[in-house]
């Protein structure tokens, strides 16, 4: 059992760091923060870990990627919309790529780009100017998405689940 603590806490670390690099370095600016693809990273995150560590995930990867790029007040947005983001998907299938995970798609578009669209209407007080940002946030989104499909075929042919946790 401590043992699977360690590798299950190790791997959410490496997991955020992940997410950091992919929402911090490869990113696209835009006019109001950046476009990045580490929602995909999330995503698979929580198709490997449980609910627990893959909220971590998301939450932290996310609250690290805004504070030290200078957009921290995207910050409390960030936490809670990748963390409510993350609990979508399921990491008790055999596979990454499964109906279950595949069904999650479609939420965590709506949550991702709905929940930044509502918290830039806390931040400005502007439902209208608000919208400018919603086409980043789907195409961020929908990048995630493809990401997210590529990356866990990938990791199913190389039995990733089954190789991390012997058989499950």
């Amino acid at each position: 059992m401590k043992n699977k603590s360690v590798k299950l806490m190790c791997l959410t670390g490496i997991f955020v760091a992940v997410v950091f690099v992919f929402t911090a370095y490869l990113h696209i600016p835009t006019y109001n923060g950046y476009v990045h693809i580490g929602d995909g990273i999330i995503f698979l995150a929580a198709c490997l870990l449980p609910w627990q560590y893959a909220v971590f995930v998301g939450a932290g990867g996310a609250l690290l990627a805004d504070c030290l790029t200078g957009y921290a007040i995207w910050a409390p947005g960030s936490v809670i919309i990748k963390a409510t983001t993350a609990l979508l998907f399921s990491s008790k299938c055999k596979k990454i790529i499964e109906k279950r995970n595949l069904s999650a798609l479609l939420p965590a578009i709506v949550i991702c780009a709905g929940g930044y669209y509502l918290y830039e209407v806390l931040i400005t007080g502007s439902f209208i100017a608000s919208l400018e940002g919603v086409p980043g946030s789907l195409t961020q989104s929908i990048a995630s998405c493809i990401l997210f499909v590529v990356v866990g075929r990938a990791f199913d042919k190389m039995n990733l689940k089954q190789k991390l946790y012997g058989g499950k």
